[in-house]
């Protein structure tokens, strides 16, 4: 895949960065930067003790997580369902302390700080030539995990939702880069450009839990809600000839380490039916969540769009 690719997302150090503007993220950076060679136990305390601090907040990522899980888990009680969000703003936190770890840290120690688990299921596929799609959810750790492939020599390909600070999405990017085996579209791109790249042999990074809308969705069961869930994952892998993984991510919290869960291929898949695929691809992905529930990002818009065109949030 050529880097000159018009529709890659690839944003570049601007002057403007320097500006007072930016002055803010750019000391939150250094904090980073400081914290990466911190003990990642005494990080791991600290993060705790502020995810106690703010979970009492009323702030709206905290409302909408409350509803998600209220919605996903109506047969557990306020006081489970609370623990579960603030076991997940734990985790998220601690990822948020370590992330310096990912841009300025050896290659070295990032190796020491991660681990593959059902390896089996994907280096095979990849040393026969296989087109694979991964069906990932969004886990806190998605970055290092990202990372992780790309430092063992493989290529992946994603689309994603630039971030709205230009200065955190050249850092970003730069990081998701930084072993030169990446290519990254943003949504505006379509998915012609993802194809493409999957055909060509990169490993496509296929997160689709977050809710795209009604109109290229289906309302299928997710946990206890019904989800608008994106029905295009049977046709993605028809145009491809892929195979798709399940990838999980998990930050474990006792070792330090950040491991890549990955599941056997999905089997008899597409069905044929984009209802029936988007059902299929929400089983695959609850039975991962539900494993280590604390690794799901529960802040995100999973259950914006409702069945009778209600607002939940």
């Amino acid at each position: 895949m050529s880097t000159s690719d018009k529709h890659l997302h690839n944003p570049t150090f601007e002057w403007r960065f320097l500006l007072p503007r930016f002055w803010g993220t750019w000391c939150i950076v250094f904090i980073s930067l400081l914290l990466a060679f911190v003990p990642f136990r005494i990080r791991d305390k600290l993060a705790c003790k502020i995810a106690k601090l703010i979970i009492g907040k009323n702030a709206s990522t905290l409302k909408r997580a409350r509803l998600n899980l209220e919605q996903c888990f109506p047969e557990k009680t306020p006081e489970e369902r609370h623990a579960m969000l603030l076991s997940s703003i734990e985790t998220g936190i601690q990822f948020c302390l370590a992330y310096g770890e990912l841009l300025i840290r050896s290659e070295k120690y990032k190796k020491s700080r991660d681990e593959v688990i059902g390896g089996e299921n994907l280096f095979p596929l990849i040393e026969r030539g296989e087109n694979i799609i991964s069906l990932t959810p969004h886990c806190w750790s998605i970055d290092y995990t990202g990372s992780m492939l790309a430092s063992r020599g493989i290529t992946i390909t994603t689309i994603m939702r630039p971030h709205k600070s230009p200065m955190l999405d050249w850092l970003m990017h730069k990081q998701r880069m930084q072993y030169g085996r990446g290519i990254v579209y943003p949504r505006s791109a379509s998915v012609k450009p993802f194809l493409k790249s999957v055909k060509e042999g990169c490993l496509g990074y296929y997160l689709p839990d977050e809710d795209h809308g009604p109109q290229q969705s289906a309302f299928v069961p997710f946990f206890g809600a019904e989800k608008a869930t994106l029905k295009g994952l049977g046709k993605l892998t028809k145009l491809t000839k892929a195979k798709v993984v399940p990838f999980f991510q998990a930050y474990n919290a006792k070792s330090g380490k950040y491991e890549l869960h990955v599941f056997p291929a999905l089997e008899n898949f597409p069905t044929g039916d984009e209802t029936q695929d988007a059902i299929v691809m929400n089983q695959a992905l609850e039975k991962m969540i539900a494993s280590r529930p604390e690794q799901y990002m529960w802040i995100l818009n999973i259950l914006r769009s409702r069945p009778d065109g209600s607002k939940l949030y």
